[in-house]
């Protein structure tokens, strides 16, 4: 499991926070349920983070700037300028969580991974080698404040770039998630009607299979690791929350039985919509993986673990 830990950070430019306040506030409450789901459990789990999450107020967001900002063509897309527009809300728990990283790092199992420092857009115009570089850079040494080695990354929105994985070695990420190998997953290909319809039909009917081997993944550095399947948010249609439910259980004991590999992903905040409804069905899913634990010696790994075995 890789989850994309970014809050407001994540999404800034398609939702107004003002409202989406409660949401971001069921997420923030969220954040302790799952630690103690997935301790209780012994459910390994890499944490991609927002560099930016681990400051703690404004004054140090402004001295841990890096070198060199991502000077994106939309201009909408700027964490540093969203930021300098925000300052004065009050609303400071959604743009940062040092707390919660400590809770996250203090709980067995779980592992402290980068999801950049300030949710790099890797294949946006505008964007250059050298400011993704000084990114990872920060969000390197902002760990390393708090005695955090960063050694897995997800690239945010799934903009797996392959140009940008020896920037990822230089400092020292020794594994990434890519994504599906399905063309409708592809990032570079154009959102059309037809990619997004079968995106999301993916998640509801068997459209292929989303396990793999192990052998089957390159070996280079970095190690990337395909993700198998998006844990979507909640619906307000029961049978859809039903019918993406067993798709993942489904594809869990098909993984099982052939000793394949199987990520799951979300963000902390699919959870905010329907906390008690998407921690339900996270419980179901964990019943299931323990049940193929036992029969079929299933393991659970974080993304570093992984690159471990590989």
């Amino acid at each position: 499991i890789s989850l994309d830990f970014e809050l407001i950070w994540g999404v800034f430019d398609h939702v107004d926070l003002q409202h989406k306040m409660q949401y971001f506030e069921n997420t923030l409450h969220s954040i302790p349920r799952l630690l103690d789901v997935f301790a209780a459990n012994s459910i390994h789990v890499t944490w991609a983070t927002v560099g930016m999450l681990f400051n703690e107020n404004w004054e140090e967001w402004e001295e841990n700037v890096p070198l060199q900002k991502p000077t994106y063509t939309n201009r909408l897309l700027d964490p540093y300028y969203y930021g300098q527009q925000s300052k004065g809300m009050g609303l400071d728990r959604f743009f940062f969580a040092p707390h919660l990283v400590d809770e996250i790092r203090s709980t067995p199992y779980q592992e402290m991974a980068t999801h950049t420092y300030s949710h790099y857009y890797c294949l946006e115009q505008g964007q250059t080698k050298e400011q993704f570089e000084a990114d990872i850079a920060k969000a390197v040494a902002v760990a390393a404040k708090r005695d955090i080695r960063l050694k897995s990354l997800v690239f945010p929105r799934n903009q797996f770039n392959e140009d940008l994985l020896d920037s990822c070695v230089k400092y020292g990420i020794e594994t990434v998630r890519s994504n599906p190998t399905d063309w409708y997953w592809d990032t570079k290909r154009e959102s059309t009607l037809t990619v997004r319809l079968f995106r999301t039909g993916d998640a509801y009917f068997p459209l292929g299979n989303k396990s793999y081997t192990l052998d089957s993944v390159s070996s280079r550095q970095p190690f990337c690791q395909p993700a198998s399947r998006f844990f979507r948010p909640q619906h307000k249609v029961q049978l859809l929350n039903r019918m993406r439910l067993e798709r993942i259980k489904n594809e869990i004991i098909h993984a099982a039985k052939r000793g394949y590999v199987y990520h799951l992903w979300w963000h902390p905040h699919n959870i905010g919509n329907d906390p008690e409804g998407f921690m339900k069905g996270l419980n179901e899913v964990i019943d299931v993986y323990k049940q193929c634990s036992e029969k079929y010696g299933m393991r659970n790994l974080t993304m570093d673990e992984v690159w471990e075995i590989s």
